[in-house]
Parts: C-alpha cells; structure tokens; sequence
C-alpha cells in the first residue's frame, strides 16, 4: 500500500514526464516558425535541463526506487529513436519534430545529452546539487554559447571546431549565472557541502567553457557535465 510519501513522489515523476512531453510539444511547435526555429534545439536543452529543480523534492532518491533516474532515463530511448539511427522509422517519422531538431544539430547531440543527464541522475541523485552542476552548464550554457556566437560572434577562434569569443563568454556568464541560482536552491530542499558556494560556481563555469570550447562533434555533452561535476566534487572534498 502507498503511504504519503510515496504517492507524493510518483505525483513528482507524473509531473515531470508531462512537463517533459510539454516541451517536446512546444519545440516542436517552434520549429515551424521561422523567426523562432533555429533556436528550437536549444530551446529544448534549457527546458529539459530545468528538471533539476524538479530533483530535490523527491525522497526516494536511491536504488532501487530511484526517482531522478527514472525521470531522465527514458529520454535516452526517445531520443534515440527519434534520430536517424533508430531500427524503428515508423516511430522515429510519428516523432518527425523531435527528429527534424536532433537532425539540425549534431545527430547524436541529444542522444549523448540524455545519456549524461541520465549518469549523473543515477550516481548523484542524493546530491541533487552535483547534477545540477553537470546539466546546467549543458543545458543554459551552451545554449547562450550557441545563440550569442551565432547572432553576435564576430572574433573566431578554431581548436577543433569554430568558435566565438563572444560564444564563450556567453557561456561563461550563462552557466554562472544559472549554476548559481540551483546551488541556492538546493541548500533549501538539500544538504549542500561546507564550502565557498561563489568558488565552486566560477570553477565550474571556467572548466565547462574550456570544456566547450575544445571538444569536438556534439560531445560536449559529454565532457562539459563529466568535467564540471569532477571539478564540483573536488572542490567540494568528494574526491
């Protein structure tokens, strides 16, 4: 039988799916506008990568009844079959807008994103504030990156593949911000570590604009959440 507890936590996980089919609905909506379809994809990071406020207020936040896993977990599976490397093109045309936004950018962008949302979900999700410190730079900052280096960027640099100084610093300032206000949100709902909160912000912001910046073919999903979580952890003493 339910008791309160776990009726309010499958409440949450209902919330979060229909929020996450919201969004999916909404971009796809957004795609067929003109003004606003180049910025769809990245719509779509910063509102998924909201979920992490969402975190917090679950209470069954560990095997086998992990909750924040299960919200980030099947975005894996609709991402892949979205994409062009679905075995299902029958689903993959029925999720034609979700499709044509993975088709845009990098094709497995999406698929790497929903896989690292879904790692750092798994391993930290008693510790919502390293997950939030993986995603955001993921989701807000380099959707600032991405849409302040296509409008504004006019001093280009080259590592692996082109970018903005003016992308940079957007992401930069994006994920400062944004990693800021989920860290104080956390220390409301969450225990948060005994360390200068200001330091392990601007640490982070640093290490995933590098990160950004150096990595390659849509892997920064990857790399940007691995590496600003490491860094959280280290200055934080969990290394």
């Amino acid at each position: 039988m339910f008791n309160n507890e776990a009726l309010f936590n499958f409440v949450l996980l209902i919330i979060a799916y229909s929020y996450v089919l919201l969004v999916i609905f909404v971009t796809g909506k957004l795609r067929k506008h003109k003004l606003f379809a180049p910025y769809s994809r990245k719509f779509l990071h910063i509102m998924i990568g909201n979920l992490v406020f969402l975190i917090p207020l679950f209470s069954f936040n560990s095997f086998p009844l992990n909750f924040p896993f299960f919200v980030a977990a099947p975005f894996i599976l609709i991402t892949f079959l979205a994409s062009s490397f679905s075995p299902l093109k029958i689903i993959s045309q029925k999720m034609r807008a979700l499709s044509e936004i993975t088709d845009r950018g990098h094709q497995t962008g999406l698929i790497c994103y929903s896989l690292s949302y879904t790692a750092l979900a798994a391993l930290f999700s008693s510790q919502p504030y390293l997950i939030a410190a993986g995603v955001l730079p993921m989701s807000y900052g380099d959707a600032f990156a991405s849409i302040v280096g296509q409008k504004f960027g006019k001093k280009c640099y080259k590592i692996f593949s082109k970018k903005s100084i003016e992308g940079s610093i957007a992401m930069f300032v994006g994920t400062l911000i944004f990693v800021s206000i989920s860290f104080m949100f956390m220390t409301v709902f969450s225990v948060f570590p005994e360390t200068n909160i200001l330091l392990v912000v601007v640490a982070v912001a640093t290490i995933a604009t590098v990160a950004e910046a150096v990595t390659p073919l849509g892997l920064d999903n990857i790399t940007v959440p691995a590496l600003s979580v490491l860094v959280t952890l280290a200055i934080t003493g969990g290394l």
